[in-house]
């Protein structure tokens, strides 16, 4: 080091590091009182103190590396030394405060007035039909779009979110808050990720509907853009549910062009009678499979998701869209399987194709009232 070098402050170093986001919370290290301590040596060395929210963060390497890359770019810096600690149960309690308020009781952010966050219900009528593919594939490329997305996977009983999206990380707890893991930059909580190995849940409807509002209320999901919820098949508990805790939630039907699996799907968007919800449009999956020579097998039948499209159109009084059709191929499954969803692994697959047109007009689709069961009975003259 020679004397006409320049030494970074110690001011200069916070802020770089007000570029350093914690990956689990989305906000920079230096806002929510992370930075602990930052010592500048007359050597270049600058030594860096970061409180972690919770022992065994399972993010530290990421936090550190970040902590590294901001700081070394600073001139008159030769080497970074990142030390760790983590956070006593004041400063969890005074982080809490800052992310959520003073509230004793979480609340479910997208349920307030003025949340602008929009809620599809992704559902279908029976299983099968390929709705958590939809779910998970939609997520990935809304996320690509560069949209903030989450996946709640709401089907407690047959959860498969988690693998789909490659989700392999364990939530961490923060206060009483739960961070949820992130995939392909896609927020995503799920009851697998608190049960060991593939062990059943074997609950009943209270059961059900308190696991959903902790995964509503409880999760730190941030400035979401896009929150998708992955129902269970049909009508029971959880569409209710939700219904209840997030009435401004839109239902995404799923369903497969066979005319038997067409007219169950109508009844899982019919509910939107019973709930008052917005329809938000039909999608049809496995509609049929391009053969080498380049023609179309339609092994489920043909039709069956414009025949949902146009009934519900009639039942809620408001245009109800078919907004693609996916034709069938064993790459979706193939790629669920191994956690990195189609539309990521090969864009340009035809299926990828309808799964991001899709993806592109639920995000930019305009708000207002049509279609909508507004809670009001016309006036007695």
């Amino acid at each position: 080091m020679t004397s006409t070098q320049q030494l970074p402050s110690a001011d200069d170093v916070r802020g770089a590091l007000a570029g350093v986001m914690d990956p689990e919370i989305g906000k920079p290290i230096t806002e929510l009182g992370m930075v602990k301590d930052v010592t500048v040596g007359e050597d270049g060395v600058v030594a860096v103190a970061v409180y972690l929210t919770v022992a065994g963060c399972p993010l530290k390497d990421k936090i550190t590396n970040d902590t590294k890359a901001a700081v070394g770019k600073l001139d008159g810096v030769l080497d970074v030394r990142v030390e760790l600690d983590v956070m006593s149960d004041e400063q969890r309690t005074e982080l809490r405060r800052t992310l959520r308020g003073d509230a004793k009781d979480p609340v479910i952010p997208f349920a307030q007035p003025g949340s602008l966050t929009r809620v599809y219900c992704v559902a279908s009528g029976k299983g099968g039909v390929g709705k958590s593919s939809v779910t998970v594939n939609l997520a990935a490329a809304m996320a690509q779009r560069g949209l903030s997305v989450g996946v709640v996977d709401a089907d407690i009983y047959g959860h498969s979110v988690p693998r789909m999206l490659g989700a392999g990380e364990k939530p961490t707890k923060v206060e009483q808050m739960i961070m949820p893991p992130q995939a392909h930059g896609v927020k995503v909580i799920s009851i697998g990720m608190f049960t060991p190995g593939n062990t059943p849940v074997i609950w009943r409807g209270p059961m059900l509907h308190r696991a959903l509002q902790q995964f509503l209320a409880d999760v730190f999901w941030g400035d979401l853009d896009i929150l998708l919820l992955d129902l269970p098949p049909g009508t029971g508990d959880i569409a209710i549910s939700v219904a209840q805790l997030i009435p401004n939630a839109e239902i995404l039907v799923v369903t497969t062009p066979q005319q038997a699996a067409a007219e169950v799907a109508e009844r899982a968007g019919a509910i939107a009678l019973q709930t008052r919800q917005r329809v938000a449009g039909v999608i049809e999956n496995m509609s049929w499979l391009e053969t080498p020579d380049g023609s179309r097998m339609e092994i489920f039948g043909s039709g069956g998701g414009q025949q949902v499209a146009e009934s519900l159109s009639k039942s809620v009084g408001a245009e109800v869209p078919l907004l693609g059709q996916i034709p069938l191929d064993p790459r979706l499954r193939e790629h669920g399987d191994s956690g990195t969803p189609l539309v990521l692994a090969e864009p340009d697959a035809p299926a990828s194709q309808v799964l991001r047109e899709a993806a592109s007009t639920l995000s930019v689709r305009a708000r207002g009232l049509a279609g909508m069961m507004l809670n009001v009975s016309p006036a007695g003259r």
